[in-house]
């Protein structure tokens, strides 16, 4: 029984480990990292700008960074902008503490934010900036990231 749990834990870690891999590093635009210094953005299947994301799929997003700050929590933002106008993405789970980030963060210590974003079916084929924040525990970004993306069928 020990074995087959070991077993078990063994290929999740692989599989979590191959889902990261297939992520492809992105350019992005800083949007006003106060609290911290990103290093990469990674997105699956997105090898070129705009990103090319397809209704009724889920996308995975791998950020590395550093903080600048302690904080007791994290809070991630995702907007969708839209000739100006932010407008708001649902994410399966917005705490940045259940996201691959071990909280607290501390200062000076390197992170991996894990998370996905769903592309739903009532999304309009549509260009647009997506957005990314993670907030620490006085609201302050410990990263803004922006990346052109388009949403077709």
């Amino acid at each position: 029984m020990e074995l087959g749990c070991r077993v078990l834990a063994g290929l999740l870690v692989l599989l979590g480990l191959w889902g990261l891999s297939a992520a492809e590093p992105v350019k992005f635009k800083d949007c006003g990292s106060e609290s911290g210094n990103l290093t990469t953005v990674d997105i699956t299947a997105c090898t070129s700008l705009p990103c090319q994301l397809h209704k009724g799929k889920t996308y995975g997003v791998n950020v590395t960074f550093v903080s600048f700050t302690a904080s007791e929590t994290s809070k991630a933002v995702v907007h969708g902008i839209m000739a100006g106008v932010p407008l708001p993405f649902t994410l399966p789970n917005d705490d940045g503490c259940k996201s691959g980030i071990q909280c607290p963060i501390r200062k000076g210590q390197q992170y991996n934010y894990i998370n996905s974003l769903a592309i739903k079916e009532e999304y309009p084929s549509v260009k647009l900036v997506v957005q990314w924040q993670l907030k620490d525990d006085k609201s302050r970004d410990i990263f803004c990231w922006e990346i052109p993306v388009e949403i077709s069928s």
